[in-house]
């Protein structure tokens, strides 16, 4: 997992609730055997139209959010199935961090297990940021270090993260990765019950 300390980056406004993990990545591109390449069925009902040329009228599509890697979405984003195919849809696209009311739950170890920083911000905040990235070439910088959202024109926030998430994600570190930090212990472990 690649580890995230601080970012900075093109930030795109995805004014919707309840964003659910099938509208993320959906069912029919659940069928590859790999964990790579979905990235670019990111959001594809969305994205591209029934004859399957790009809806321009969708955010991502549109030319000033080319390349956006931070992503300010509406509350209980990240809902529905348990499919982590959704975070790696969102990490192979280019997404870093995510800013939200509220995440759902299954969504947000997901996430942090792909080296997504999930930012939970009030409402307002998030409402104001959307705005103002609506401005063409429109920056956030996120810093896990100091827990800071900051942009060029005066806003500033700082938020909460669990702090085994945020070692994990500083560490670029999963679940997984932080068990075999203790290889040693388990091993004596099994040697002694052996």
């Amino acid at each position: 997992m690649k580890a995230f300390r601080e970012h900075k980056g093109i930030a795109v406004p995805l004014d919707r609730n309840n964003v659910d993990t099938d509208q993320i990545i959906p069912k029919q591109f659940l069928k590859r055997i790999e964990r790579t390449g979905y990235g670019e069925f990111l959001f594809y009902d969305w994205r591209f139209m029934s004859d399957g040329k790009p809806n321009r009228e969708f955010v991502l599509n549109q030319p000033q959010y080319a390349g956006a890697s931070i992503l300010i979405a509406g509350r209980n984003f990240g809902c529905g199935s348990s499919r982590e195919h959704a975070a790696w849809a969102l990490a192979q696209y280019g997404f870093r961090a995510i800013l939200a009311p509220s995440f759902a739950d299954i969504f947000t170890t997901n996430a942090g297990n792909n080296g997504i920083l999930l930012v939970t911000l009030p409402e307002p905040q998030i409402e104001d940021l959307q705005e103002r990235a609506r401005a063409a070439g429109y920056e956030l910088k996120v810093s896990l270090l100091d827990n800071t959202i900051i942009d060029a024109q005066g806003f500033s926030s700082k938020f909460k993260i669990p702090e085994f998430r945020r070692t994990c994600l500083l560490e670029g570190l999963d679940e997984i990765g932080i068990t075999l930090k203790h290889e040693d212990k388990i091993a004596a472990y099994e040697r002694r019950m052996a």
